[in-house]
């Protein structure tokens, strides 16, 4: 699919505009990298319209979801009053991007976007999407039990404690406040879980998934992991933090109804309505205790989610 300079226009301005509403006189920074540029630019481009204070700043790839970026990169977003980060592999779990938060900076990262995704993930009514997360966080917020179960064999229970979930609505307003882009996920890092996960959507390094891969829990950790290649990414992170690489890192239950079908790309199949990720590795960004090289989120289609033994009501896709 050719995606036309028009539709990224328009899509980069609903992410400047409607999602981080940058304003005249803000410094805005724009992170991409070498394989993401065309959508870095367009971005800039936005912001150009509604700032004079705006740099664009691009490196090479990093080696793997959540591997910190150049020194300079974190600069720049430490010291800017909104960020946007349109890079191959995830910023969001980086001490570079909870530092720029710390430090006052609102921003969005946009992990593996593509050009399809970026038009077709801001082609929606955020507005919306940030109701559909109320309603979702208002059924779960206080649970002390949350179980997720599936036909295809998921059944793990998860106890929050004392963490809080949080939303990812889109709307990236206030000073510190940070969301992915595309967005629409109310989510939680939990203290611990137990059970079994199925991931029949789509997880890296994979994409969409042809076949199912089974991942065994035992007090906040996996202890079995089915499928080869994501062994190995968590593995390659073991051998710098040992076992937290395992570590059971979040819980998230998508609320974009705009997203009808999984396309491959986490970043926007997490976010989709009727759905929940469950993610392996680093937590310390999300409101968890754990810094891990990896963040690893797997997507199980059609799931039942119950806070407290209550059904949890799920938002419905847009057809």
């Amino acid at each position: 699919m050719d995606v036309s300079d028009t539709a990224l226009d328009e899509a980069a301005e609903t992410a400047v505009t409607q999602c981080l509403a940058v304003a005249s006189g803000e410094a805005f920074v724009v992170v991409t990298d070498d394989e993401r540029h065309r959508i870095g630019e367009h971005l800039y481009a936005a912001g150009r319209d509604a700032t004079d204070d705006v740099v664009i700043v691009q490196y090479p790839p990093g080696p793997q979801h959540g591997a910190e970026p150049p020194d300079a990169v974190a600069a720049a977003m430490r010291d800017a009053d909104v960020f946007v980060a349109p890079t191959t592999k995830s910023l969001s779990h980086t001490r570079a991007r909870s530092a720029a938060c710390e430090n006052g900076a609102r921003g969005a990262t946009m992990p593996g976007i593509t050009e399809e995704v970026m038009v077709t993930g801001l082609d929606a009514d955020y507005d919306a999407i940030a109701a559909h997360c109320r309603e979702v966080y208002e059924q779960v917020a206080d649970a002390s039990e949350v179980r997720v179960t599936t036909e295809a064999g998921t059944d793990i229970t998860f106890e929050p404690g004392d963490r809080a979930w949080q939303s990812d609505t889109g709307l990236v307003h206030d000073p510190g406040a940070f969301s992915n882009l595309p967005a629409g996920e109310v989510f939680v890092s939990p203290e611990t879980a137990d059970g079994t996960y199925v991931v029949d959507g789509t997880m890296m390094p994979h994409g969409l998934l042809e076949h199912e891969l089974r991942f065994e829990v035992e007090d906040g950790y996996v202890t079995h992991i089915s499928d080869d290649a994501v062994r190995e990414q968590v593995e390659e992170g073991a051998e710098s933090v040992g076992r937290d690489a395992y570590n059971l890192a979040e819980l998230g239950i998508g609320t974009n109804v705009g997203v009808a079908d999984l396309v491959g790309s986490v970043l926007l199949d997490e976010k989709a309505a009727g759905t929940v990720h469950i993610a392996i590795g680093d937590d310390a960004s999300i409101g968890g205790d754990t810094e891990a090289p990896l963040h690893l989120d797997g997507i199980v289609r059609e799931p039942t989610v119950w806070a407290d033994g209550a059904v949890v009501d799920l938002p419905t896709v847009e057809r």
